[in-house]
């Protein structure tokens, strides 16, 4: 089934200035979804979920937070924070006029999502969260990006070399998730040092306990044998939230190259959320 789509922008005024932020529209109508994407990547990599869930009658929003994709990236780090990107999330609903929207991503997307569901509960519908990045990926996740952020700091010839060497590869001659490869590799030293400094010495999640106080029906995605998104995260997750399922995937690789199943439970529960919600919890194997 064929959707609409459309690119917008919207504008965010703070004390370094007025940034913009780019965002992707599938489908139409009430039944909102916004998808946030994993760190450092594009708001493109969601485009086979959010095309998939439009098809079902949801209007989809991704969105390229600030210091990524192609929304401006400043190269102060003060200006990047978990709660900053929840901020930019709330900025978007309110830009489209839209009161409530069941708001998901993947790895920093996930945490941005329970972020948002913090900071403004009343605007969350329903969380679509996969991989979080909780207590027990700290070690792994400061051994995946501390070196990022020491090559943007100190060697950014290496980040200019890697964004010169993979920019003229045309996107549509490679497979859909190479190029989200290649599109992650686009970055600027000085944007990419900031983004995950701002990330890394600030909160990475809500606490415990504001993770508790969470009443918005959620849907929880793991997956074994990935040490920066260990699937005890994501079990402790849903056993935090009194609203939650928690569904398995078989491995990483699963929702980019059999989607099928994933975005069938995605689609139920973002369809459920907006019609009659299920309070049972289920797992799904």
């Amino acid at each position: 089934m064929l959707v609409s789509e459309r690119i917008g922008q919207f504008f965010l005024e703070g004390e370094a200035g007025r940034d913009r932020l780019e965002y992707t529209e599938y489908g139409a109508g009430d039944a909102w979804v916004v998808l946030v994407h994993g760190q450092l990547m594009p708001r493109r990599m969601h485009q086979p979920l959010a095309r998939a869930l439009a098809a079902e009658g949801l209007h989809v929003v991704t969105l390229d937070l600030l210091g990524h994709g192609r929304s401006d990236r400043p190269e102060d780090p003060l200006v990047y924070s978990m709660t900053a990107f929840g901020e930019q999330v709330v900025a978007l609903l309110d830009h489209l006029g839209a009161d409530q929207a069941v708001v998901g991503g993947t790895s920093l997307g996930a945490n941005v999502s329970l972020e948002v569901a913090a900071i403004a509960p009343e605007r969350v519908r329903g969380l679509l969260v996969e991989m979080p990045v909780l207590d027990n990926a700290v070690e792994a996740g400061i051994l995946a990006f501390a070196p990022l952020l020491f090559a943007a700091r100190f060697l950014p010839v290496t980040v200019h070399a890697l964004r010169w060497a993979t920019r003229p590869v045309p996107r549509g001659l490679v497979p859909f998730w190479a190029g989200i490869a290649l599109d992650t590799c686009d970055q600027r030293p000085g944007a990419m040092a900031a983004t995950v400094h701002g990330i890394f010495f600030g909160r990475v999640a809500p606490s415990a306990r504001q993770r508790r106080a969470i009443t918005a029906p959620a849907l929880v995605v793991g997956h074994p044998a990935d040490p920066i998104h260990p699937a005890a995260d994501a079990a402790m997750l849903a056993d935090e939230l009194p609203d939650a399922r928690f569904v398995q995937a078989t491995s990483i690789l699963e929702w980019r190259a059999r989607p099928e199943r994933l975005d069938r439970e995605a689609a139920d529960f973002a369809l459920e959320c907006w019609g009659t919600r299920a309070g049972q919890r289920r797992t799904v194997g």
